[in-house]
C-alpha cells in the first residue's frame, strides 16, 4: 500500500478498517542469501538498500526484540555532517543527503526536521578550532557559517553567554542539520524493506554464528538454525558479544549513554544547540520536550539504563547553559548501548571469516548515519568490496595506525 493523501481519504471514507499491517510478521525460511542479525536503523537500512539498489530480496533481519527496541529508538533525534577529517566528512554528508530525500525513497513520514545545530564556543582558541572545521566543511561542499556572539545571541535568546566561567563566544552552525523522528526512521525503513521482500523476524535471538573451514554458514536462533551465504552484524552495542560467537575479537568497548526529555513547554530552542564547554547536546521535540544528553557513563555496560552522576553532569551543564531549564520537570530518562570504538569512528568492512560482514563502533555517531551506513554496508555486503565512502572505516586500521580521530583524543574508548 503506498500512503498519500488520496488513500488518507480513502481510508477516512470506510472508517479507517481497512489499513493493513505495516509488514509482514513471517516464519524463518531454512536459508538465506543473506542474514542480517539487528533490527535496528543500521539493519533495516543495510536490508533496504540490498533489495533496491542491489536487488537481493532474499534477505532476513534477525532482531532479538521488536523492530526499533535498541539504539534506534534510544537516542536524542539529531542528525548533522559537521565533521573535519576525510575519512568522516563525505560519508556523513552523503547520509544527510539521504535524510534530504528519505521520507520520499521510503514513501514514509520520518519528521525530517532541518532546523540547524549550533557549536557553542566559550574561547579563542576554541572558535579558531570551529573556524578551521567550517573551512573543511565548506571546502568538502558542507554548508557551514561561522557566527558571533551577538548573532548566537539573537538566534537563541534563552542562552546563559555571560557567563563568568564559561562565555560564549560564538558558534558553528549547520543549518541542514536538525533532527528526525527516529522511530518512524526505523518503521519506515522496515516498511520498505519488507515490501521488497525482506522478511522481518522479531524475537528472534541469535545464540551462536555456525563457522566451518573459515566461512560462515548462517546463525543458530531461538527459532531454529537459519542458513546464509552472508551474514552482517548491525548490532550495535552487543557487537563484541555477538562477534564472540564467531571467534572475532574486536577493538570496541561497550557503554551506556544516557538521554533525558522534560515536561512539555511552549517553543523555547527552535534548534539544535551543543554545548562547547561541557558535553550536552539539547533540542525542543514537536511535543515541546527539551530532548537533551551528555557524556556517556565511563563504565563498560550492556545495560540499557545508567547512574546518577552522569544525570548530576548532564543537568548542571543543562542549567549552566539555560538558566531557565532549572525550573522544569524531567519527565523520564533512558540509556542506549554504545559500542565506542578506540578512535571514535566507525567500522564497516570484511572480517577474517569469509561471508562474514561488520557494522559497528558508532560511538555517539549512529543515528545520524543511518542512511549512509545501510547504503555503504549493502554495498560492502552485496560486493565483497567496500564503498568509496567507506572505505576508510577499515577494521584493520587499528594495526596499521590509519585511524580517524575526529576528536583527537587518542586511541581509548570512553574518550570518545
Amino acid at each position: 500500500m503506498r500512503y498519500s493523501a488520496l488513500s488518507l481519504l480513502r481510508h477516512a471514507l470506510t472508517g479507517n478498517r481497512s489499513w493493513t499491517p505495516a509488514w509482514r510478521d513471517p516464519a524463518p525460511k531454512p536459508a538465506y542469501d543473506t542474514l542480517i542479525i539487528g533490527g535496528g536503523g543500521h539493519g533495516l537500512a543495510t536490508a533496504h538498500y540490498l533489495a533496491k539498489r542491489h536487488g537481493i530480496t532474499d534477505v532476513a533481519v534477525v532482531e532479538k526484540g521488536y523492530l526499533g527496541s535498541g539504539n534506534v529508538g534510544r537516542n536524542t533525534t539529531i542528525i548533522r555532517s559537521n565533521y573535519l577529517l576525510p575519512g568522516n566528512t563525505p560519508f556523513y554528508e552523503h547520509s544527510m543527503q539521504l535524510w534530504e530525500g528519505l521520507e520520499q525513497d521510503l514513501n514514509y513520514n520520518a519528521m525530517v526536521s532541518q532546523r540547524g545545530v549550533l557549536n557553542l564556543c566559550h574561547s579563542d582558541s576554541q572558535r579558531d578550532a570551529y573556524a578551521r572545521r567550517g573551512n573543511a566543511m565548506r571546502l568538502a561542499g558542507v554548508d557551514a557559517e561561522l557566527l558571533d556572539a551577538a548573532q548566537v545571541r539573537a538566534m537563541v535568546p534563552g542562552l546563559n553567554l555571560d557567563s563568568v566561567r564559561f562565555p560564549v563566544k560564538g558558534g558553528l552552525l549547520q543549518r541542514r542539520g536538525g533532527t528526525v523522528r527516529h522511530d518512524a526512521v526505523a518503521w519506515g525503513y522496515a516498511r520498505a524493506a519488507d515490501s521488497r521482500g525482506v522478511d522481518l523476524l522479531q524475537n528472534t535471538e541469535v545464540t551462536g554464528i555456525r563457522v566451518q573451514g573459515g566461512r560462515v554458514l548462517g546463525a543458530e536462533t531461538t527459532r531454529g538454525f537459519i542458513g546464509a551465504k552472508r551474514v552482517g552484524l548491525a548490532v550495535a552495542g552487543n557487537t563484541s558479544r555477538v562477534a564472540a560467537m564467531a571467534g572475532l575479537r574486536l577493538p570496541i568497548e561497550s557503554h551506556v549513554l544516557q538521554a533525558f526529555v522534560s515536561e512539555a513547554v511552549k517553543p523555547m530552542i527552535d534548534t539544535v544547540v551543543t554545548y562547547g564547554a561541557g558535553h550536552l547536546y539539547v533540542s525542543q521535540s514537536d511535543k515541546g520536550g527539551l530532548v537533551f544528553g551528555g557524556d556517556i557513563d565511563g563504565y563498560n555496560s550492556y545495560a540499557q539504563r545508567g547512574n546518577l552522576p552522569v544525570v548530576q553532569d548532564v543537568m548542571e551543564c543543562a542549567v549552566q547553559l539555560f538558566p531557565a531549564m532549572s525550573r522544569l520537570r524531567y519527565l523520564r530518562q533512558w540509556g542506549g548501548i554504545m559500542d565506542m570504538s578506540m578512535d571514535g569512528s566507525p567500522i564497516i568492512d570484511r572480517t577474517p571469516i569469509e561471508g562474514l560482514f561488520l557494522n559497528c563502533g558508532w560511538c555517539y555517531g549512529g543515528f545520524k548515519a543511518t542512511p549512509a551506513s545501510g547504503w555503504c554496508f549493502a554495498h560492502t555486503i552485496a560486493t565483497g568490496q567496500p564503498h568509496a565512502l567507506n572505505a576508510a572505516f577499515r577494521l584493520d586500521r587499528f594495526a596499521t595506525g590509519a585511524v580517524i580521530d575526529e576528536k583527537g583524543a587518542g586511541a581509548q574508548a570512553n574518550l570518545h
